[in-house]
């Protein structure tokens, strides 16, 4: 099966094909082309992706890769990265193996087409030229037999003739004779013209162009190859990498399988463990023995063990335990109960004498005012939250984390005190390459002058024992933690005392604690030890409170007398702290100094906030 001896009058047509098929192998590398920017543009994609889900370096995030599900992620994330690296392998190898090996092979094709089409025209050029020639031979052969013949029919004519002269008879032999002699050459040239032009054609289609398709027909069936090859190539390039993506699928299929539920419910209970205990039961309070009290002023002057007439006054001076312990705590538990009083008509000091009078408290009963207490707590706990947020918020984290619960500080304070030894350690190990280097200088002198490192070795001794205080400060710390960390049995004693001890003083209230105005006075002979218990347990809840930060100042407009607690007076014209905006209730809290604040009408102040509170 050859083109030479099939094809052989299909000369155009086989340039075109051939054409077709080195425009085949371009398109068939443009596509190539097109899938290796496309592997190039999803690797880039992937990692970008990869990237874009990676964790931040900050203490969230540090904080989240503790947990099983997290880490698994990352490990997805890497692999999925390493996913994208092999379709650049991919794009690689595309391009370097196929691409740009065809883009070579296609010129190399194009020449060598070019050779042989031009090969093969210029055969058919001369078997074309030798056809010409043999036809021109052949109408001169065919002129001169014509002329011979008409020279030779003038001759017999002349011959005939009786009239014609001798010498004109001669005259007509002397030329047929020579046309005659004409066309025998002529004869003899397209003869040998004739043979000639078989023997050139015999050989164009014979010899010539049977070898010039033969060269063509070759050169199309590497084309055909040399597709093939690259397809296989083509595919080689994918396979070569499945094993790895195959790797990476296995160790995302790992990190999945590594994820632990239980290990990340522990983690979040270290994560947000208070370490405090359960609250214990509540003790059952008795009201119904009668308490008599009576209503009249006589007998409350009258049934008092002292004798002594109570005083009209709002303010007891022995009010009931700790509620006048310290000034801020009826701030910290609430704003006063009573609206504020409405501002004066007129802006004058003149048109207030006395100035408003300021919110006077309700008075409860006792046992009311222990069980608000008592359910305050978890209030207390909450408002403490709220504020140190708001300090954390304005970036004045305590030293000490005293704003976390006692087992989260327990555990920052460890923390601490990590960093802080692998902070000595490493300055240790400084201490003594530079000391071995020191001993060195000492006994080879013409390597180094030993002073040269003196002042490095003080420089970090200091460090090493300012390291060394901030890790006892913070050890110390630690250890006033762990120390006071309750236990099951202590919080349950610590409440059932405290509750027996509200029972009591509710059961053994005397008729004469009711004040004319509804205030409470204390007896001269109420229990010490009840009065301390209290007094101690109060102050463990607030001495560990914080002073607010300022949001904002205020400018007195009206003067106010602060008669109960939690208020305090202000002049016109002063101009305070505010430390707590007006939560709707109509009252401000304010600060004149460290030790005095309290909360003032609103509407007898201006305010003017900090943006940065605005803000938020």
């Amino acid at each position: 099966m050859s083109w030479g001896t099939e094809l052989w009058d299909q000369f155009d047509n086989l340039d075109k094909h051939l054409q077709w098929g080195i425009e085949f192998v371009e398109r068939y590398n443009k596509f190539v082309k097109d899938r290796t920017d496309i592997e190039i543009s999803y690797a880039k994609q992937l990692r970008n992706l990869s990237k874009k889900y990676q964790s931040k370096k900050n203490s969230r995030e540090e904080e989240e890769q503790r947990f099983t599900s997290c880490r698994a992620f990352m490990t997805l994330l890497n692999e999925m990265n390493d996913y994208a690296g092999q379709h650049e392998v991919v794009a690689e190898n595309m391009s370097g193996m196929i691409f740009a090996e065809l883009a070579r092979y296609i010129q190399e094709l194009k020449q060598e087409k070019k050779m042989h089409f031009q090969e093969g025209r210029r055969a058919q050029q001369h078997i074309e030229s030798c056809w010409k020639q043999l036809e021109a031979s052949k109408r001169r052969f065919e002129r001169d037999c014509k002329e011979a013949e008409r020279a030779q029919q003038h001759f017999e004519k002349m011959d005939s003739d009786l009239n014609v002269t001798k010498a004109d008879v001669e005259k007509a032999r002397q030329q047929a004779h020579t046309r005659h002699q004409m066309a025998s050459d002529s004869k003899a040239e397209y003869c040998s013209i004739l043979q000639n032009f078989n023997k050139e054609q015999h050989e164009h289609y014979y010899t010539n162009i049977p070898n010039i398709f033969q060269k063509i027909q070759d050169l199309d069936e590497r084309r055909i190859v040399r597709i093939g090859d690259s397809m296989k190539t083509f595919s080689e390039v994918d396979r070569k990498v499945i094993p790895i993506i195959g790797k990476c699928l296995d160790e995302i299929t790992k990190a999945a399988e590594s994820i632990d539920e239980k290990q990340d419910t522990q983690l979040v209970i270290e994560s947000f463990k208070s370490g405090f205990e359960q609250p214990g039961d509540v003790e059952f309070e008795d009201f119904s023995q009668s308490m008599k009290r009576t209503v009249s002023e006589s007998s409350l002057s009258n049934n008092r063990p002292d004798g002594k007439p109570d005083s009209k006054s709002g303010k007891s001076k022995g009010k009931l335990w700790p509620f006048i312990k310290k000034n801020k705590l009826m701030s910290l538990l609430t704003s006063p109960h009573q609206p504020p009083p409405p501002p004066p008509s007129s802006t004058t000091p003149s048109a207030v004498p006395n100035g408003p009078q300021s919110p006077k408290q309700q008075k409860e009963p006792l046992s009311h005012r222990l069980n608000e207490f008592m359910t305050s707590k978890p209030k207390i706990h909450c408002f403490r939250s709220l504020k140190r947020g708001l300090s954390l918020k304005l970036g004045s984290v305590p030293e000490d984390f005293s704003h976390l619960p006692p087992e989260q500080r327990r555990k920052k304070l460890q923390q601490k005190i990590d960093e802080i030894n692998k902070e000595i350690q490493k300055e240790s190990d400084e201490r003594d390459g530079l000391t071995k280097m020191k001993d060195v200088y000492v006994k080879n002198p013409q390597m180094g002058d030993p002073s040269s490192v003196a002042p490095r070795l003080a420089e970090i001794g200091q460090t090493i024992e300012k390291l060394r205080q901030e890790s006892q400060k913070f050890e110390a710390w630690l250890a006033e933690v762990e120390g006071r960390l309750p236990t099951k049995s202590d919080q349950t004693r610590r409440q059932s005392e405290m509750y027996e001890s509200q029972s009591s003083a509710v059961n053994n209230c005397p008729q004469d604690r009711e004040s004319p105005d509804g205030s409470y006075t204390e007896e001269q002979s109420q229990d010490p030890q009840l009065k301390v218990a209290a007094q101690n347990e109060f102050d463990d809840e607030f001495d560990d409170e914080e002073v607010l930060t300022s949001i904002g100042t205020c400018k007195a407009m009206y003067p106010f007398e602060g008669q109960n607690e939690g208020t305090i007076t202000i002049t016109e014209g002063e101009t305070l702290t505010v430390i707590e905006e007006d939560k709707g209730d109509g009252w401000t809290r304010v600060r004149r100094s460290e030790d005095e604040e309290g909360y003032v009408p609103t509407s007898y102040v201006e305010v003017y906030l900090d943006k940065s509170v605005k803000g938020t």
